[in-house]
């Protein structure tokens, strides 16, 4: 059996790219804020790049043909109808729906709501370290850093089951089942 070849946007080094904006959230009371925009951009070019890979992928994908009622040898070069499934193109809405659906779901689950989540917890615990303690602004920008960072792991998966959940109840309701683009009419 062939093994299947990796996702790069999602089981390579390179996923790690749809972080870059809850780091740079992270390090907004250090660094100027055109730097965390730009790990919005970094963001952002991750989740574009990784729907049109979903939509490609969409685009050829191989269909088994249906076995024939009568024998025939298996991949005959004198029929070629007749050979093993090959590559070709599908319907444009399943690509459109592999387009969007991926798209929408990178840019809630990877920017905009854990963007928002560390932003906020940034900003609260930059507050609190100020009205609890009398550490220097220096300190507490940098614990405020560490503790951003220290929880990106620990809403990556809530917040990704989250949008799996809101998508299934409301978008992909609009094209068949869950993650699954709509049959070709």
């Amino acid at each position: 059996m062939g093994t299947e070849e990796p996702d790069l946007y999602r089981d390579t080094w390179v996923r790690y790219l749809g972080y870059a904006n809850e780091v740079g959230e992270s390090f907004r009371p250090l660094v100027p804020v055109p730097v965390v925009w730009a790990s919005y951009g970094v963001a952002t070019a991750y989740v574009t790049a990784d729907a049109i890979d979903k939509g490609r992928k969409a685009a050829t994908v191989s269909v088994t043909p249906s076995p024939p009622r009568y024998w025939c040898p298996p991949a005959s070069h004198d029929h070629p109808a007749l050979s093993l499934p090959q590559a070709h193109p599908q319907d444009p809405m399943r690509v459109g729906v592999a387009v969007v659906d991926t798209f929408v779901w990178q840019s809630l689950a990877s920017v905009a709501i854990p963007g928002f989540t560390i932003n906020r917890l940034c900003a609260a615990s930059l507050a609190l370290l100020g009205a609890v303690t009398r550490w220097p602004l220096a300190l507490r920008r940098w614990t405020t850093t560490a503790l951003g960072l220290a929880a990106i792991p620990l809403i990556i998966t809530p917040i990704d089951r989250s949008v799996d959940f809101l998508m299934d109840s409301s978008l992909r309701k609009l094209y068949g089942a869950p993650g699954e683009p709509p049959a070709p009419h």
